[in-house]
C-alpha cells in the first residue's frame, strides 16, 4: 500500500507545480501568490517592491517575482563565490547574485518547472549574464555535489515543501565547510490556527506551509547548521510574517 504521506507530499508538489506553470506563462508572477490580483497593501510585501531601485534595474526578471523578500541584499555575496538559489523561478535572484560573485564566481537556479526554467534562460539571455546556470529539479534532492557551493539562498520557497527536514538537510549537504544559508521565508505564528493549515490554496500562497521560527531552528540544527538567526522583517499575514534566515556549515 502506498504511503499516504508520501502521496499528500507528491499531491502538494504537483499543487505548487501547477500554479509556478501558470504563473510562468501568464507573467503574473511567481511565489508567494499572484501580483495581478493582490491589492496594493499586499504588493508592498512580496515581489518586487522588496528590491530597491538599482536592483529592478538590474535584474528585470524581479519584475514576475513574488518571493516575500531580498535575500540578494543580506546574503554577503563576494567575488568568486558559488551561490545556489531554490526555487529560483524567474530568474531574478540568480542574475543579482551572478552580478554580485563576478565572472570568477557562479550562480545556479533551481526550479522544477519547465517553463519557469524557459522564462529564467530567457531572462539570462536578455541580461546577457554568462556564469549562470539554470537546473531542472526538486529542492528536496538538489541535483549539485557534496559541497559545491558557498551559498544557498531562496526566496519564499522552502515553506512550500512537504518535506522541509530533506531540504535542509540538502541545502547543507551542498554547503562547503563554512558556507553561508541565507533565505528570505514565511515564518507562522506560534497560534496559526488549523483551517488556515489546511488549506492548499494558502500552501501555495506561502502562508499555511510555513514554520514557526521554533521549528525553523530546529530544523536547522538537526540538518548541522549552526550560527542561526532568525529575524521577522515584516508581517505578510495575519498569522505569519517574513523573515531573515541565516546559518552557517561548520568548518
Amino acid at each position: 500500500m502506498a504511503d499516504p504521506t508520501l502521496i499528500e507530499k507528491e499531491e502538494l508538489r504537483e499543487e505548487v507545480r501547477r500554479r509556478y506553470a501558470q504563473a510562468a506563462t501568464t507573467a503574473s508572477g511567481c511565489g508567494c501568490g499572484d501580483v495581478s490580483v493582490l491589492p496594493e497593501d499586499e504588493r508592498q510585501v512580496f515581489g518586487a517592491a522588496l528590491y530597491d531601485d538599482d536592483h529592478r534595474t538590474e535584474a528585470s526578471a524581479l519584475e514576475a517575482s513574488l518571493g516575500c523578500g531580498n535575500p540578494t541584499a543580506m546574503a554577503d555575496l563576494h567575488e568568486g563565490e558559488t551561490v545556489l538559489d531554490l526555487g529560483s523561478g524567474a530568474g531574478g535572484d540568480v542574475l543579482l547574485s551572478a552580478r554580485r560573485v563576478g565572472e570568477t564566481g557562479r550562480a545556479y537556479g533551481l526550479d522544477m518547472t519547465d517553463e519557469m526554467l524557459e522564462l529564467a534562460g530567457a531572462n539570462a539571455r536578455e541580461a546577457g549574464v554568462q556564469n549562470v546556470e539554470f537546473l531542472k529539479g526538486v529542492i528536496e534532492e538538489i541535483p549539485l555535489p557534496d559541497e559545491s557551493v558557498d551559498v544557498v539562498i531562496s526566496n519564499c520557497v522552502i515553506n512550500l515543501s512537504g518535506d522541509k527536514a530533506a531540504v535542509l538537510g540538502e541545502a547543507a549537504r551542498v554547503l562547503r565547510p563554512g558556507g553561508r544559508f541565507a533565505v528570505s521565508d514565511v515564518i507562522a505564528d506560534e497560534d496559526m490556527d488549523a483551517a488556515t493549515r489546511a488549506d492548499m490554496q494558502q500552501w501555495t500562497g506561502c502562508i499555511a506551509g510555513a514554520l514557526t521560527a521554533r521549528e525553523f531552528r530546529a530544523e536547522l540544527e538537526a540538518a548541522g547548521l549552526e550560527d542561526i538567526e532568525i529575524v521577522e522583517t515584516h508581517r505578510v499575514h495575519e498569522q505569519a510574517g517574513s523573515a531573515i534566515v541565516r546559518a552557517r556549515k561548520p568548518l
